[in-house]
């Protein structure tokens, strides 16, 4: 990549990095569900006067809708409300690598490739390791398997975008800021049907402005900038250069969870946050690995000189 596109590259990963600190600090001040109505709200108004609709049928706009923006937002701020910290937040969201491989083949019959067991079974065995931590640095039983739902949506939002782009050549702007007209109706709705009329109105009304300044942060960099940027990229690089650039996504949001949240992790959820980067680093550069020692060994077979017959 160009130095520019490091840079774009670099300052995507630290938005949707400290995207999660910046939850956590949204959270004090708006209940989970109403946090998400207006983050998803500020996506898609004015955006939609002036971006055209994508050319899809409104039932996959409607599950791309739901799964990738309610679903997993819904689970995610409600998982950080209820005892996720926003570190530990940031690395088990990344489990959706798991839930997309096994969606992927149950409904498009594609099939896992030999190392994929191996190194996915290790960011699991992370996963529990982290599972069993609940008490730990603020870290509740229900706010982990909740994290763990959200992933999910998220695997599952991956395989309906994946259906919808192998047969509609979109424009991400579109997709993103049209998408974002439905999760804000389920969103409203749950948030006051949960919450209760009182709390939903008096959240509107005693606004804060760090609040405020929270949902811009997530509608605006953390989606917009953040999604319409990943696909430039990933339309102007193979996608292998640019993927493996999403596990620094967690380092980040460790990072700025410690500086800015002083959350402070235990050894034992250490292991599993390593654990969990080692599954995901050796699913995605295993292959290449494999490739280049094929191509080493293929190459010395070639240069090989050849034998001589002796004469009998």
């Amino acid at each position: 990549m160009s130095p520019k596109d490091w840079g774009f590259a670099l300052l995507i990963v630290f938005a949707w990095g400290f995207n999660f600190v910046v939850i956590h600090w949204g959270l004090n001040g708006l209940p989970p569900l109403l946090l998400g109505a207006l983050r998803f709200s500020c996506v898609a108004f004015p955006a939609i006067l002036f971006v055209p609709r994508p050319k899809i049928a409104w039932h996959w706009l409607l599950a791309y809708g739901l799964t990738i923006s309610f679903g997993q937002f819904a689970f995610l701020f409600t998982a950080m409300k209820v005892g996720m910290p926003a570190g530990i937040a940031s690395l088990v969201l990344q489990s959706q690598v798991l839930f997309t491989l096994l969606f992927a083949s149950l409904f498009l019959s594609e099939r896992w490739l030999a190392h994929q067991p191996v190194t996915l079974g290790i960011a699991a065995c992370g996963l529990v390791v982290l599972a069993t931590q609940q008490g730990q640095s603020g870290m509740t039983l229900s706010g982990f398997l909740l994290t763990i739902a959200a992933a999910a949506c998220w695997g599952i939002g991956n395989i309906i975008n994946r259906h919808i782009t192998r047969k509609h050549q979109l424009n991400l702007l579109s997709l993103v800021v049209w998408s974002a007209l439905i999760p804000p109706v389920p969103f409203f709705l749950a948030s006051y049907w949960l919450d209760g009329a009182s709390l939903f109105m008096q959240s509107l009304q005693n606004i804060k402005v760090s609040s405020v300044l929270a949902v811009g942060y997530l509608a605006f960099i953390a989606t917009i900038y953040g999604y319409v940027a990943w696909g430039r990229l990933l339309r102007s690089y193979p996608v292998a250069t640019v993927a493996p650039l999403t596990l620094l996504v967690p380092l980040v949001g460790l990072l700025c969870a410690n500086l800015f949240l002083d959350e402070q992790l235990t050894q034992a959820q250490w292991l599993g946050i390593l654990l969990v980067l080692l599954g995901l680093l050796l699913n995605i550069f295993w292959p290449k690995w494999q490739h280049r020692k094929h191509q080493k060994s293929s190459c010395e077979a070639t240069n090989q000189p050849k034998g001589t017959f002796r004469n009998q």
